[in-house]
């Protein structure tokens, strides 16, 4: 995280009114107006019971708050509710480059790094979890279902859910809790022999249809049209 702890326009849009930092306690304060981003980031580590005996702790995240909030962002985004809403679940690196704690190598990406969580609703994150790579992609994702369904549900309760992810995230744990909690899912499914022998002239009817209707595309677009 980088802030510019000298900006006026910061501190005003933070509601300070000491836009110059020039009444700051500590003298090597004064000039900066703006925690530096060394104190933002022990937002990590503070915890309430500490925030009132550790002077380096002062400031404490509420992380259940920060949650509720990206849904809230969310639902205060729409004029009405939705008639049908998809939470899009999907996990990606965050590549690691020193030796921090939580480091670990995963064979898929090729290097060490963090495994976040991402759910997703159209362009708003409702869920971004740190994670370390030591662990399946779909792990916690009935937690974070569970929370922002709920939240969801309490402000849209006729709108229809749908749950989305990769093989990665077609685990029993995730479907059976989709189906006791009234959420549509659609994840995908590992290759196998037997599949693949199931649904191959499938699999060629859409490969065919898709040669079609790319030719067609490319004819029109060659006519100007």
């Amino acid at each position: 995280m980088t802030v510019c702890s000298g900006d006026p326009a910061l501190a005003l849009a933070c509601g300070i009114d000491d836009v110059e930092g020039e009444r700051r306690v500590r003298e090597r304060d004064r000039g900066h107006v703006l925690a530096a981003s060394s104190t933002l980031n022990r937002l990590e580590l503070g915890k309430p019971d500490e925030a009132s005996t550790d002077r380096y702790r002062k400031v404490v995240a509420d992380h259940a708050a920060l949650d509720r909030l990206l849904v809230d962002l969310f639902l205060e985004s729409h004029g009405e509710p939705p008639g049908e809403i998809v939470l899009n679940l999907d996990a990606t690196d965050d590549p690691i480059h020193g030796h921090q704690e939580g480091r670990f190598f995963h064979g898929y990406y090729d290097h060490p790094c963090f495994l976040p969580l991402f759910i997703i609703c159209g362009e708003h994150n409702l869920c971004c979890r740190l994670r370390s790579a030591d662990r399946s992609a779909a792990d916690g994702s009935v937690d974070e279902l569970s929370r922002i369904v709920a939240q969801t549900r309490r402000a849209w309760p006729s709108t229809r859910i749908v749950a989305r992810g990769d093989s990665d995230f077609g685990k029993d744990e995730i479907m059976v809790w989709c189906e006791a909690h009234d959420v549509d899912y659609v994840f995908g499914c590992g290759q196998n022999i037997r599949l693949n022998a199931l649904i191959a002239r499938k699999l060629e009817r859409s490969r065919r249809r898709c040669l079609v209707v790319s030719s067609i595309q490319g004819i029109l677009f060659l006519c100007g049209l």
